[in-house]
């Protein structure tokens, strides 16, 4: 199994470094036509800390930064509200309108039957895609306080030229202190699109491969973010064989030998509400599998992926098995889809009678 730090000699078992937004929901409705919204607080990396701190009761702290607004004000008391500590969070001075630095906005509509879920992001120049090495104590984080875990992802990776370099310190300080570094691809088009594309894309997370220990990704991440091919499997990976992709997980693990454990998710959307979905981890060279869940009724998919790695993470953190991991990883990201909203509202004894195979049946 994956080695963490005592847990008696640190103060964070989880650590995330990412971009935090504010999301605008129109819940049932459009973003095109919607008159009304409900706002929450989300990011890639960011939901993953707050998943543990809220579900699994873990010690999170989030490494970010906003402009000193009334919207980064906003951000910052729904994160308080979330229980992860900000005291690491940089506060950039705002010059009135936004001209030199600003804080993200993504709006997502959900999508329902055969409408898929569309977003539409405003977050360039934001006080986060600014980080640049330097910006951060590292060593007060990893040696001082001492930090179990180090998580952050392919979309903060993307951000700008100086967001690359920001992780790489991190995560190098990170393995200077014996603290373990997972890592999402979560590969977005929509970032890479006018910064080199899916070459660029490519190019930056492998650079970054090296220093991980724990990969997590679907097949689309490891074909556009680091160039693998799955065999059979058309352009629009629709058809996955799950057989063929944990086939292509051995090929990853052969190029990056650093990588301690490799986890995807399995899902096929059939519709925007109905998925099938899974997960697999691969990890001292035994893959294990969690239950598929067919037809799964999703309310609200973003932050499944993320709520998936918490779960993931929080097996490793705890001493479980590798198929207990899975298992909380999958099941965790089950709950967090039937909320609206980026994160979970999932708690530990939901998880756990999903896994046992508890029903749908009013619990009272």
């Amino acid at each position: 199994m994956i080695q963490t730090k005592p847990a008696q000699d640190c103060q964070w078992d989880i650590v995330s470094l990412g971009e935090i937004m504010i999301r605008f929901d129109p819940g049932e409705g459009r973003i095109r036509t919607s008159r009304q919204f409900t706002a929450w607080e989300g990011g890639g990396e960011y939901n993953v800390a707050r998943g543990l701190r809220r579900c699994f009761d873990m010690r999170a702290a989030v490494v970010t930064a906003f402009a000193d607004n009334e919207v980064g004000r906003l951000l910052e008391d729904l994160i308080i509200q979330g229980g992860v500590d900000m005291q690491h969070v940089k506060w950039v001075p705002y010059d009135g309108i936004g001209r030199q630095v600003r804080n993200g906005i993504n709006i997502t509509e959900r999508g329902y039957g055969v409408r898929a879920a569309k977003g539409c992001s405003d977050r360039a120049n934001t006080a986060a895609s600014q980080l640049r090495p330097g910006d951060i104590d590292w060593n007060k984080i990893f040696k001082d306080q001492g930090a179990r875990w180090l998580h952050c992802g392919g979309i903060f990776a993307a951000l700008s030229d100086t967001t690359p370099e920001v992780v790489r310190e991190a995560m190098q300080a990170a393995h200077d202190n014996g603290t373990v570094v997972s890592y999402d691809l979560n590969y977005r088009p929509s970032l890479w699109k006018d910064y080199g594309g899916q070459q660029h894309a490519m190019q930056v997370n492998r650079e970054l491969a090296p220093l991980i220990d724990v990969m997590i990704g679907n097949e689309e991440d490891f074909h556009m973010a680091l160039g693998f091919e799955v065999e059979g499997v058309d352009e629009t990976l629709s058809k996955l064989d799950p057989k063929k992709f944990m086939a292509m997980i051995e090929e990853v693990v052969k190029v990056y030998p650093s990588f301690k454990a490799v986890a995807t998710t399995l899902r096929n959307a059939k519709t925007a509400t109905h998925n099938d979905w899974g997960a697999v981890l691969y990890h001292e060279s035994e893959f294990h599998q969690a239950i598929q869940r067919n037809d799964l009724e999703i309310l609200d998919r973003v932050g499944g992926g993320d709520s998936f790695a918490s779960g993931l993470i929080y097996g490793f953190l705890t001493g479980k098995t590798p198929q207990q991991c899975v298992d909380y990883g999958a099941a965790h990201g089950a709950l967090a889809m039937t909320t609206p909203g980026d994160t979970t509202m999932a708690t530990l004894d939901e998880v756990e009678r999903l896994i046992k195979g508890a029903t749908a049946r009013i619990a009272r």
